[in-house]
């Protein structure tokens, strides 16, 4: 029997609002995933730390402060210098779609905007990790 997919799910930044990321921790769980929530304002270094120690196969970064394009490549950029670079990285929130391709350029494989089914969140997950 395959292990579950572990996924850490992370606000990085000063965000203080989380229910999108709890909606998708949720929608994980419900679909066999192992989550680890990290909460509310974590920094690039306590994201990395947390996937590393937690062995997971997924980072999943939520956004709304507008940070998304120097705080999710510095999270792909410190898994990498970590030797983590098998780690899917994927982002959501409310991010602009011109900002969507330099975040996929930069590492990110996938971002979903507000209003993705949670199904296709979890269908991308499934079909991208790394074993």
């Amino acid at each position: 029997m395959d292990k579950p997919i572990r996924v850490l799910v992370a606000k990085p930044g000063l965000d203080g609002h989380d229910r999108g990321a709890k909606v998708i921790a949720r929608a994980l769980r419900d679909a066999g995933m192992e989550v680890i929530y990290t909460g509310l304002r974590q920094t690039p270094e306590q994201i990395v730390e947390t996937a590393i120690q937690e062995d997971v196969n997924v980072v999943a970064m939520s956004i709304l402060s507008g940070a998304h394009n120097h705080l999710f490549p510095k999270v792909v950029n410190m898994l990498k210098d970590k030797g983590a670079d098998d780690i899917l990285v994927v982002g959501g929130g409310v991010i602009p779609d011109d900002d969507i391709p330099g975040l996929k350029e930069a590492g990110v494989a996938e971002i979903f905007t507000p209003g993705t089914p949670t199904t296709q969140a979890i269908e991308f997950i499934r079909k991208n990790i790394k074993r």
